[in-house]
């Protein structure tokens, strides 16, 4: 995987991990450790598939 696929790869996490974020603090009683875990959980993801 070249550097310009990893760096797309990224791109399309940050995009769910700004909207999605915003989603899950709305709709999860406005607590910042719901978001926090999801953001943890999309890193990971993104973590994986970059590394392989």
């Amino acid at each position: 995987m070249s550097i310009s696929q990893k760096l797309g790869t990224l791109i399309v996490f940050a995009v769910p991990a700004i909207v999605g974020g915003g989603i899950v603090y709305a709709t999860l009683g406005h607590n910042y450790m719901s978001v926090a875990v999801f953001e943890i959980l999309l890193a990971t993801l993104a973590g994986g598939m970059i590394s392989r």
